[in-house]
């Protein structure tokens, strides 16, 4: 694989998806060839599997069926979407990826961080993001967005009291922690041309240093 796989990662309101949109745009029309995508979902399986899993009315939903079917729709749109591109040296922007199970099943819900992983390792075997960004803002001012936002998705987990809100986020400060190398954070909490300006900064700096070792 030689194309460059950056997943966005955050917080319900972090404004990760919309800022994720136009970073894409920017990034091809500076001559890159880029593939835009999320999870769950970017192909039809995964879509499907999204919509049971994102549903309002699925309340009994077990923590452990939801953490399989995220597995599930992730490595369909691997083997289908992703590795593909990538094998055609894409650059690729995933909204979400295996550190969103890890913090909202793993941590979030109590089944474990270690336990989400082994369940993701077999789906994703060895594919893991080049980089990834955490849209960092506090859980009370993400969710305050997504109540101002009338054109946003609503899904299941919006419906989570404040403290399942506020485990995501300490799981993803534990995984900024353990992964300081590929886990860059970005303030969200800031206006949107600024965080789009700083997410553009951090991506050029790393595709230059990827360019440099695909020279090597």
């Amino acid at each position: 694989m030689n194309g460059y796989f950056i997943t966005f990662e955050g917080g319900e309101g972090a404004g990760k998806s919309s800022i994720l949109q136009a970073v894409a745009r920017k990034l091809s029309e500076g001559g890159y060839d880029v593939l835009a995508t999320r999870e769950p979902g970017g192909i039809d399986i995964a879509e499907k599997i999204r919509q049971v899993i994102l549903d309002k009315t699925h309340t009994a939903m077990d923590a452990r069926t939801e953490a399989l079917l995220y597995a599930a729709a992730r490595r369909q749109h691997l083997a289908e979407k992703i590795i593909p591109a990538l094998n055609e040296g894409k650059l690729v922007l995933c909204d979400r990826f295996i550190d969103s199970s890890l913090v909202y099943q793993g941590y979030a819900r109590g089944i474990g961080m270690d336990e989400v992983f082994a369940i993701n390792q077999f789906a994703i075997r060895d594919v893991f993001p080049d980089m990834t960004l955490f849209f960092d803002i506090p859980p009370t001012k993400g969710l305050a967005r997504i109540t101002a936002n009338e054109n946003r998705e609503r899904n299941r987990l919006d419906m989570e009291n404040i403290r399942f809100h506020e485990m995501v986020y300490e799981a993803y400060q534990m995984l900024l922690s353990q992964f300081p190398k590929r886990i860059q954070t970005i303030d969200a909490d800031q206006p949107f041309e600024q965080v789009k300006a700083n997410v553009m900064k951090v991506l050029q700096s790393g595709l230059q240093k990827h360019v440099e070792e695909e020279k090597q």
